[in-house]
């Protein structure tokens, strides 16, 4: 578009501008509208591409610490593998160790067991042969209960010993549980009655009981050496005078000195040393005099001996002391007691079991 010129031709200078008409001035509005619009829009993108940066720094910041602790916890697992794996192989060396002391024991017990079965058969093979002969040896093993018996009756006079002897025969005879024992077990149980109907002497009992007083013997004081009950002193009177007090105890020492004493019984026998030692030792062979007696069931001699013992303790030793009181109480007590009972014999018995092992030899015959 050329300069406007002036009618002589030169150009004219330029004026002021025209004013903007209402289209231009529209147009203006619309630009200046897009220029912000498009300011704001990379405003808007700086902001998303800075909160897309941050997003990721804060992403890979997280990401580097998740890392650096599953490193850490990697390294912590690896070291509880590392120590899991050498507590195995301990345990594992402890299982092999184990493993061959089991497998030696095992071998021991093996052995064991195999001399277990020899002998289980060594005793089978026993058992079957001592079956045969039951009979005989149940007859046998009776037989040898009844002497036993007949021994501690006749030797002994040992009831309960005796007793204890028959019972276990027909314990024994009942455990057999045969026909052909009827008879004999009949006449055991017929002696076992008798006996439990005899009277009961604690033949054990009374021998301790006089051993009891023979170890004490050592210990009895001798009638000789009693002295008299010292008086009692009379307790000073709190407003007595220091003279009277004093003629007082001159006194009593002066009737001290003289001692007169009523003897109502016998004049008690002196003794010298070696005649006491002697008297003790006699006094013990009554008292083994009675021992022997009472085991023999001699009534008579065992009597006499304990009476004797009761008569020496009373005319030679000190009766009022403690233990010579309760050694002739006992000693009194003992003899008062019936020794000599009358012995039963298990005759029967014996017959019957021998009446049996020949009824038994007949038969095999």
């Amino acid at each position: 578009m050329e300069p406007h010129q002036d009618h002589r031709g030169q150009p004219a200078e330029p004026g002021p501008p025209p004013p903007p008409s209402s289209q231009t001035t529209a147009r203006l509005s619309v630009r200046e509208r897009l220029a912000r619009w498009n300011s704001k829009r990379i405003n808007w993108r700086v902001l998303a591409v800075l909160a897309a940066a941050a997003l990721i720094l804060a992403l890979w910041i997280d990401a580097r610490s998740q890392i650096r602790a599953l490193q850490q916890d990697l390294v912590r697992k690896l070291a509880e593998v590392d120590n899991y794996d050498r507590e195995s192989r301990q345990a594992a060396t402890q299982a092999r160790d184990t493993v061959r002391d089991l497998e030696y024991r095992l071998g021991a017990i093996e052995s064991q067991v195999a001399e277990a079965q020899s002998q289980r058969l060594a005793v089978e093979s026993l058992y079957l042969e001592l079956t045969r002969n039951r009979d005989e040896r149940i007859l046998a093993e009776v037989e040898q209960i009844l002497l036993i018996a007949s021994q501690q009756l006749q030797l002994a006079g040992n009831l309960k010993a005796a007793l204890i002897a028959l019972e276990a025969a027909d314990s024994r005879l009942q455990r057999a549980d045969s026909a052909q024992f009827v008879a004999l077990r009949r006449a055991v149980r017929r002696d076992i009655e008798r006996l439990r109907s005899m009277p009961y002497v604690d033949v054990a009992g009374m021998s301790l009981r006089l051993e009891a007083v023979d170890q004490e013997v050592d210990n009895f004081p001798l009638a000789m050496h009693e002295r008299p009950a010292e008086e009692e002193p009379v307790a000073a009177q709190p407003d007595e005078g220091a003279l009277t007090r004093l003629a007082r105890e001159v006194w009593r020492d002066v009737r001290s000195l003289v001692r007169i004493q009523r003897v109502e019984t016998e004049a008690v026998p002196l003794v010298s040393p070696s005649q006491a030692f002697f008297l003790r030792e006699n006094l013990r062979l009554r008292l083994m005099s009675a021992r022997v007696a009472l085991l023999a069931h001699e009534g008579d001699s065992f009597k006499r001996d304990t009476r004797d013992a009761v008569d020496w303790l009373q005319r030679y030793f000190a009766a009022s002391d403690r233990e010579v009181g309760q050694a002739l109480t006992t000693l009194r007590q003992l003899a008062a007691a019936e020794v000599a009972v009358e012995v039963p014999d298990i005759s029967g018995s014996l017959e019957a079991v021998r009446n049996a092992k020949v009824v038994r030899e007949r038969r095999l015959r």
